[in-house]
Order: structure tokens, then C-alpha cells, then sequence
């Protein structure tokens, strides 16, 4: 069992540009970040070394991987998603494709790894083969730009979030919306500056599919400075009805910008902005935190290794740090 009041930061690995994104392979050899000089970095976990992936021409905010770690997906805010090999020595992109219109928000990679979801500023989910990058079809319906995906573990459904807290849930079998999920409490319309501010900035299912949770922002009071509170919206997915809303006891300020469920209990969320870094875990039947751990810097994204051990954290300080878990 992790204790999450021993964690600590362990490696931190500096890159030439702040990071905007961060995930480890499915196999945990490699750490990947996207960097804000468009340009995607390796590392080796086990030695350090850093390799630099150049392809993209614009900011990485989407990678995934097929499960069985031969292959990375990464991509752009240009709509581009390139595959790479992931374990090549210089790797090269080795498939382009013209994914969205506008930003492409995030990849997620069916559990099967027959299948790759896009979400874009298009208000589309596209579907991919991931044996030749074929077109699978497009789930329309948000009404606005769709901020994150995710595969429900057991496959064959996908939820898909939007700028404004709509959840939809999609029966790939016959490609159609199920229902939609209210997450509301992600989203607001900043009357003053005349914009909408919020979306799911990250999204997770538990492994054993019975929760859904959806991280952003909420109670903002400043659309153009970011300024609110961090939120996580946890989601029974069965009766499809918000259970939890896990904040921040403390005011701190920020994005939700990466969940991971830990299979020892807890919901971990990264937050990052006007308050700076941190770290909370949450239990999912409890609406506090059960502990809170301040980050070195603004995290940006989060994502947690195979080993359920250490969680790679993106830092607009131009690092990427791993944070140990401790048993």
C-alpha cells in the first residue's frame, strides 16, 4: 500500500521549453512530454537520456500509446497526429494524418488496440484504425470544442467531455451517443469578459470501469487570469449520475490538468496555475482530500507509471520530474 503523506519528488529531468504535457510507455521504459518548442522528449527511465522527437509544428498537448508500447501517438494544436516508434533509437514519424480541424485535444487508444479516438476544436471524435491509420468514422453532436476522451476499460464504449461539462457516452458498436453526463461544475460563462472558461482539462476511468472522473476548473472569478478551483467530478458510470465534487480544502487556485485512479484507493489529481503546483489525493467516498502534496513549480499534466509507483509530472519550469510514491 503507497502512503501518499512519503511522497516525494525523486528524478527530475530539465528540457530545453516549458512542458505541456506527460505520459510514461505501457511497458514504463520511457516518459514522454510535449514541450511548448513543438517538439515531443523522451527520456529513458532508467538512465536519464533524453531524446528529442521533432515532427509537429505546433504545442503536443495529445500522446497515447498502443498497448503493447511498440507505437506512440502524438498530437497537435495544427490537427495533425503523427505515429512514431516508440523504442527507435532516432525516431521518425512513420504516418501523418490530418486528424481535425483546429486543435486536437487528446488520444485515447481502445484497450483492444484496434482503435484510436481523437477529440477536437471541430466539435468531432474521430476513430482511426491502428493497423493503417484508416478513417473509422466521426461521433458528432458536442456543440463545442471537445476537450478529453477516454475508453471505458472492458472497450467497445467511449466517453467524450466538452468545454462546457457535457459528457456523452458512445456504443461504438453501433456508433451512437447512449446518454449524456452533466458536468456542469467544469464550465462557466465569464459574463464581463463575454467567454466560457472550464472543459475536462483531464479525464479517467477506474480499472474496473465504476467510476468516471473529469478534472478542470470551477468558481471562477477571472476568466482571463484562469482564477478558480480546482475540481474533480466523479461520475458513477452505471447510474451515470455525479457522486463526488473533490475541490481543494485550502483555496488553492488552478486546473485539474491530470487524474489517475491508484489501484490503492485514491483518485490523484494534478493541479496547476495562479496557486501553483500540487498534488492531491482524494478517496472517492470522502469529499476532501486525503492528503495534499505541493509541487515544485505549475504542473500541467500528470500521468502515472505501470509500476503504481511513481507519477510523471509536466512543469512549466521546463522539467519534467517523477514523484515517488513510497510503500
Amino acid at each position: 500500500m503507497i502512503d501518499p503523506a512519503k511522497t516525494v519528488v525523486g528524478t527530475q529531468w530539465p528540457s530545453p521549453t516549458p512542458l505541456i504535457s506527460c505520459r510514461f510507455d505501457p511497458l514504463g521504459r520511457y516518459a514522454f512530454a510535449g514541450g511548448q518548442d513543438n517538439k515531443v522528449y523522451r527520456w529513458d527511465v532508467a538512465t536519464g537520456t533524453q531524446t528529442a522527437l521533432t515532427g509537429h509544428e505546433s504545442w503536443v498537448r495529445a500522446i497515447a500509446f498502443h498497448p503493447n508500447g511498440e507505437t506512440t501517438y502524438t498530437a497537435d494544436y495544427a490537427g495533425r497526429m503523427l505515429w512514431w516508434p516508440t523504442a527507435a533509437e532516432a525516431p521518425q514519424p512513420t504516418r501523418t494524418i490530418e486528424a481535425h480541424r483546429g486543435w486536437v485535444r487528446a488520444i485515447a487508444v481502445s484497450p483492444d488496440g484496434a482503435t484510436i479516438a481523437t477529440a477536437g476544436n471541430d466539435h468531432l471524435v474521430r476513430l482511426w484504425s491502428t493497423a493503417d491509420g484508416a478513417p473509422l468514422g466521426e461521433l458528432a453532436g458536442h456543440a463545442c470544442h471537445v476537450y478529453n476522451l477516454a475508453f471505458l476499460p472492458a472497450g467497445g464504449q467511449l466517453a467524450s467531455a466538452d468545454l462546457k461539462g457535457i459528457v456523452k457516452h458512445w456504443d461504438l458498436s453501433t456508433m451512437a451517443e447512449v446518454r449524456q453526463l452533466d458536468a456542469s461544475p467544469l464550465h462557466k460563462f465569464d459574463a464581463g469578459f463575454q467567454a466560457d472558461i472550464g472543459g475536462a482539462r483531464s479525464m479517467a476511468f477506474s480499472a474496473d470501469g465504476k467510476y468516471l472522473a473529469c478534472g478542470g476548473i470551477t468558481n471562477v472569478s477571472n476568466a482571463f487570469a484562469g482564477v478558480g478551483n480546482p475540481v474533480a467530478v466523479l461520475f458513477d458510470w452505471a447510474e451515470g449520475k455525479a457522486v463526488q465534487q473533490h475541490v481543494s480544502s485550502g483555496g488553492v487556485q488552478g486546473n485539474v490538468w491530470g487524474l489517475a485512479f491508484h489501484p490503492d484507493g485514491y483518485l490523484v489529481g494534478a493541479v496547476g496555475g495562479t496557486g501553483g503546483g500540487h498534488l492531491f489525493f482524494w478517496k472517492p467516498d470522502a469529499p476532501g482530500e486525503a492528503f495534499h502534496f505541493p509541487l515544485p513549480n505549475t504542473a500541467r499534466d500528470m500521468h502515472l507509471h505501470a509500476d503504481n509507483l511513481r507519477l510523471a509530472v509536466a512543469h512549466a519550469d521546463n522539467h519534467l520530474r517523477v514523484v515517488q510514491l513510497a510503500i
